[in-house]
């Protein structure tokens, strides 16, 4: 069938189906037709009948045979039909216009059927069917929905009804496909739509609800794997949401699996590089330093609308440019006002703080004039405080400072007047400006400031009125002798707790009574330290111990002495107790000596005694070895290692010990080699 034999489209009067109530007979409407337009065999043309009635009579069917007739009647014929040159050229023409005729006749195909054009009520099974299967052929959802249509209004007991429901089958199936094709595309609606187009009263239609239900299933479970990536990279979780998008590849579904798990791993890879830059900005901003959190604003800035951490990115740049507002608050609050506005004045627009830096540098440029200290700069101060608007949130703050300062004013007034006092440096003067800063409430601004001049002042008073008793004990001191210390530490006793001075009087006090202890106990530390030097350390360490427990001047010295002398007895003990046992000469109480004389102390007079007695006593240990070993090696190996490192004989011994261990273990001799030769005898080279 050719491509223009498939109908586009039909219109709607060829193809109207008859009413219910009017239906043709059987034989009328499914009664076999000749198609492409030829008259059926059955024809009951009135001209047909008449021509067979008078050619059963054995009329003439016509005027010419009437003529001819007639003709032969009369037997006259006309020349031209006498000729014989005439009727030999029709009696070679006929026969092959005959057989060409017949040919023609056999080759001619018949002329599809005009599906558009045809009028349906009238139309036969098979051509319904085979323009049925036309119209499927385009496998487009109307075409196959006006396949199906043509041809399952035909009766069930017709005889191509089981071949008719298997291609409505089949159809149905095909429109099933269609509309999972563009489910693949990612069209469910579509797909749903196509596929509720199929009829209802056609078998195929129990899939539609299963395939429309698996569908749906697919999408939901897709679009939730889809979403939960999309909320994980919104957190910055970015290893849960490529995990997320990886189960996208697992989805049965063309566009879920491919365009989708594609445009979800661009969109996590570009967020993650602004997750990335934008902890980046949160890492500078942590930092407060005001530099680094301009450049984590820019940063976070430089995030597009299309990235999903731009948002975020968003909600940062404002707490950014707040953290600037708390590095400026903290430097007011310390009182550096020019720090303080030069950060405020750099914070950006994007922060959209504007109207909160703009109050807070209202408030600290006044605050900064205030702060001069002077009546013109608190007057400053008011006349700035004064035009910030009643609208604005620090108007309250600002109304508050205006009435500290105005009060301000008449203490800074007194404070001044006070100093000019206080500057002559007299105990009236300074009385007198003690007195002045006094009538500062202590409820007003400058009570503190007040109360701090007080305080120095009165130390000055203080000082003024104590420094000649000070000066006077220093004088009576100078004799060193204890009647004049004492007196000096009674004159510097005059100057009270409390008094500016009292400090500096109790330190020279103390330096005084030292002295006077000093003078006192000397003499039992000097009685001490002459029975040492006689020898007699125990009279000396009680001597001396009267000074140390009493926790006077001299308390250390004499302590320091009783441990050094106590060193000096156990040194004794020690060596006393070597020399002992170094007596009984035998392996054991030698070494036993040698370490009771190696702890006598390196700054006694007896360590050198205790040298010569070790290298002597080592020396008799490697004798003894040596006797040892001539009966019993490993015995006499014990008794050399005891021989101290550092001894006289402690080389000598570490040789033998050598010696011994090389005759119990002797080394292998070396066995003889073979003398080489270049080639075996019976060896050839190159086999020759």
């Amino acid at each position: 069938m050719t491509e223009r034999d498939i109908p586009d489209s039909w219109s709607s009067a060829s193809g109207r189906e008859p009413d219910q109530n009017k239906r043709l007979s059987r034989t009328e409407q499914f009664g076999e037709t000749q198609p492409f337009d030829v008259p059926a065999t059955g024809s009951t043309s009135k001209s047909v009948k008449r021509r067979k009635k008078n050619h059963t009579k054995g009329l003439p069917i016509n005027s010419n045979s009437e003529k001819t007739a007639q003709l032969s009647s009369t037997g006259k014929w006309p020349r031209w039909m006498k000729s014989w040159t005439l009727w030999l050229v029709l009696l070679m023409l006929i026969p092959g216009s005959v057989g060409f005729l017949a040919m023609a006749m056999l080759l001619k195909l018949p002329t599809a059927p005009n599906c558009p054009s045809i009028f349906w009520p009238l139309a036969s099974a098979s051509v319904r069917l085979h323009c049925a299967q036309l119209a499927a052929s385009k496998q487009t959802v109307n075409d196959l929905l006006q396949a199906i249509a043509l041809v399952k209004e035909l009766p069930q007991n017709h005889p191509l009804h089981g071949e008719i429901d298997r291609f409505i089958e089949e159809w149905s199936r095909d429109i099933l496909k269609l509309a999972d094709q563009s489910f693949q595309t990612g069209n469910l609606e579509e797909a749903i739509a196509t596929a509720q187009k199929i009829p209802e009263d056609v078998a195929a239609y129990k899939l539609v609800d299963e395939q429309i239900g698996k569908w749906q299933s697919i999408w939901s479970k897709a679009e939730a794997t889809y979403n939960g990536a999309i909320a994980q990279v919104k957190e910055r979780r970015w290893q849960s949401a490529f995990m997320l998008s990886a189960k996208m590849l697992r989805v049965d579904n063309q566009y879920w699996a491919g365009t989708k798990y594609d445009q979800l791993n661009r969109l996590i890879a570009t967020a993650r590089e602004d997750g990335d830059k934008l902890g980046k900005a949160e890492s500078l901003a942590n930092s407060k330093v005001v530099d680094n959190l301009l450049e984590a604003i820019k940063l976070a800035e430089s995030i597009g609308q299309e990235s999903y951490i731009y948002q975020k990115a968003q909600e940062a740049i404002p707490a950014f440019g707040r953290k600037m507002l708390e590095l400026a608050q903290a430097k007011l609050d310390k009182q550096d006002a020019d720090e303080a506005l030069n950060i405020a004045r750099q914070i950006p627009e994007i922060t959209k703080l504007q109207g909160k830096t703009d109050d807070f540098i209202a408030i600290a440029d006044a605050k900064r004039s205030a702060w001069i200290g002077n009546v013109s700069g608190l007057e400053a101060a008011i006349a700035q405080a004064q035009q910030i608007d009643p609208s604005r949130p620090v108007y309250n703050e600002a109304q508050q400072l205006i009435a500290r300062w105005q009060l301000e004013i008449e203490d800074v007034a007194n404070l001044e007047k006070a100093r000019i006092l206080a500057s002559q440096g007299t105990v009236p003067n300074l009385t007198a400006a003690i007195a002045q800063v006094q009538l500062i409430p202590a409820s007003n601004p400058r009570a503190t400031e007040a109360r701090q001049e007080i305080g120095r002042w009165r130390t000055q008073v203080e000082t003024i009125e104590d420094q000649p008793y000070l000066e006077r004990a220093e004088q009576i001191a100078i004799f060193d002798d204890i009647n004049s210390l004492q007196a000096a530490i009674a004159q510097a006793s005059e100057i009270r707790r409390g008094r500016a001075l009292y400090p500096e009087a109790r330190k020279k006090i103390r330096t005084w009574v030292g002295k006077i202890q000093r003078i006192q106990d000397q003499p039992y530390l000097d009685q001490a330290q002459e029975l040492a030097q006689s020898g007699n350390l125990t009279a000396a360490i009680s001597a001396a111990q009267q000074i140390a427990s009493s926790g006077r001047a001299l308390s250390g010295e004499a302590q320091a002495a009783i441990n050094e002398w106590e060193g000096q007895i156990r040194t004794r003990e020690n060596w006393r107790k070597a020399q002992e046992v170094g007596a009984a000469g035998t392996p054991e109480a030698l070494v036993e000596a040698i370490r009771l004389a190696d702890r006598v102390s390196n700054n006694s007079i007896l360590r050198m005694d205790a040298n010569l007695a070790i290298d002597q006593w080592s020396q008799q240990l490697l004798e003894i070895a040596r006797t040892q070993g001539q009966s019993d090696i490993a015995r006499g190996i014990d008794i050399a290692k005891s021989i101290p490192r550092g001894s006289a004989a402690y080389s000598a011994a570490q040789e033998q010990i050598r010696a011994w261990q090389e005759f119990l273990n002797p080394q292998p001799e070396p066995q003889p080699q073979p003398e080489s030769q270049p080639f075996p005898p019976s060896t050839t080279i190159n086999g020759q």
